[in-house]
């Protein structure tokens, strides 16, 4: 699947784009899934529910973050594949966030969610073909190609890994 052109997402999702390195997509993929996996299992123990600020997620609450937001695109990439032009409104990060609670879950159960969560996306997009990686999700605010899609997936992940080793160990 080739790399998406910048007409293919919504502008503000540039920064993400550029966290995906260059190559093979489902092999970018994959080292994303892995890397992702490693980062969250070196994790301290003592740092599964660390907040850098007051309001600010936990470690915990960014990786359900993740997965919801993955959940969320995944439907996008599929519906733009199969070519349903349903309108898809903006997702509400902080609305998904309000509406679960990680308190009671281990870091590890979280970690086992994402990686059956990737698995699917994985799945989906082994299985998309190139006139398949063109075509566009109804997203309101701005259409997105299904490709697009799977490079956003690479590059939020991405994003949220850098802002955890920023932000919430930088202090430590």
């Amino acid at each position: 699947m080739k790399r998406p052109e910048a007409s293919e997402y919504h502008p503000d999702y540039q920064d993400y784009f550029d966290l995906v390195p260059d190559g093979d997509y489902l092999q970018t993929l994959d080292r994303n899934t892995i890397d992702t996996v490693n980062f969250f299992e070196t994790m301290p123990r003592n740092k599964h529910d660390y907040r850098y600020a007051e309001r600010k997620w936990s470690v915990k609450e960014v990786l359900m973050h993740i997965i919801d937001t993955e959940r969320v695109f995944a439907y996008r990439a599929l519906a733009a594949a199969r070519g349903d032009e349903t309108p898809v409104y903006r997702m509400d990060e902080e609305l998904y966030s309000r509406n679960v609670d990680v308190s009671q879950r281990t870091l590890s159960d979280l970690i086992s969610e994402f990686k059956v969560v990737r698995t699917a996306t994985e799945y989906l997009f082994q299985n998309v073909t190139e006139d398949q990686s063109k075509r566009r999700c109804n997203v309101v605010s701005h259409p997105m190609s299904t490709r697009a899609i799977g490079y956003f997936v690479i590059g939020h992940v991405q994003h949220h890994i850098d802002v955890v080793k920023d932000r919430y160990f930088r202090q430590l």
